[in-house]
Order: structure tokens, then C-alpha cells, then sequence
């Protein structure tokens, strides 16, 4: 694995709100803000300007954060995932395999849009895990 696993916040439409929150708590800088309306792939048109994927950084302090759309809405308490970023396609299979054997599988590994292989799996105890390797940098 290339770095520790990262916390991912999901908001239910207003990561926007809670990302600007967080910049003038803490300082820092919010980046790659992708629209769901950036995406290629179908979403509800009320979905365009809601967040798809944000970074937040500010010192050692360092997230991601979403917005879920409304035939995905979060209950609060369970809005946090955790992102690991794998270092090869054999690293990210052989977790995700092991992962979706006794877990529930949300999104079945494959390769996205934005040029990685991707999965989201919750493991047997409730802790859900992006799975993401980065093609260009393996």
C-alpha cells in the first residue's frame, strides 16, 4: 500500500457547505473538486453541481469527501469510509477478493473514468473500504 487508509466523508448534498466549513476551521485547501455533472456516467440531473470527489489538506490533516446522491443518502454515523490506495492491479484484487468474500460488495472492481481500477467493499464488521489503484502510477 502506498499510504496510510484515509478517511472519506459522504454528505448527503452538502459537502460543498461542510468542505468551506473545514477550510476556515482549520486553514488549509480544498482540491480536485470533481461535479457529479464532470462525471461519464449517468446521474440524476439535480445531481450535476453536487460533489463527486474533493480533497481536503491543510498541514498533516488530509481527507476526501463526496456528496451521496439522493438514491444513495447517508445516514450520519456511518458517512465515513475508509480509502486505501493500492500500489499494483495484484494488490487490489487480492484485497478485494479477500475483502468481498465474507463482506457486501457496493461496486464490483473495475476500471473508471478517472483511469483506475476501483472497488468499495464493507467488511464483515461494518467497516466500508474504497479500493483504488491509480493504472498511470502502478
Amino acid at each position: 500500500m502506498k499510504h496510510q487508509a484515509t478517511p472519506y466523508l459522504t454528505f448527503n448534498g452538502n459537502a460543498k457547505e461542510a468542505l468551506d466549513y473545514y477550510k476556515e476551521l482549520f486553514g488549509g485547501e480544498i482540491t480536485n473538486v470533481q461535479t457529479y455533472g464532470q462525471a461519464d456516467f449517468p446521474t440524476p440531473p439535480e445531481a450535476d453541481e453536487m460533489i463527486l470527489h474533493a480533497r481536503f489538506k491543510q498541514g498533516p490533516l488530509f481527507f476526501m469527501a463526496s456528496d451521496a446522491t439522493s438514491d444513495r443518502a447517508v445516514t450520519i454515523g456511518s458517512n465515513i469510509t475508509l480509502a486505501l490506495e493500492l500500489e499494483s492491479e495484484e494488490e487490489i484484487q487480492t484485497i478485494y477478493s479477500k475483502l468481498s468474500e465474507k463482506g457486501t460488495v457496493h461496486m464490483e472492481l473495475q476500471d473508471t473514468f478517472w483511469g483506475a481500477k476501483y472497488a468499495k467493499v464493507t467488511d464483515p464488521f461494518g467497516v466500508t473500504w474504497d479500493l483504488n489503484f491509480e493504472k498511470g502510477n502502478g
